[in-house]
């Protein structure tokens, strides 16, 4: 049988270096996801925008 257990994590040791280059690697990754987002609301806003008026 699976019983549940809860962790708690109370510390990460991790460089500061390596903190910044993955926050980079983040802001990278964000640009696409937030340019596809920025495409599909004006989709959206064309298509429902010419059904409104």
């Amino acid at each position: 049988m699976s019983e549940e257990q809860r962790v708690v994590v109370t510390d990460i040791q991790m460089p500061f270096m390596s903190m910044v280059f993955f926050m980079v690697k983040w802001v990278i990754a964000a640009i696409p996801a937030m340019l596809i987002l920025t495409i599909t609301a004006a989709l959206f806003s064309a298509i429902f925008g010419s059904l409104v008026s």
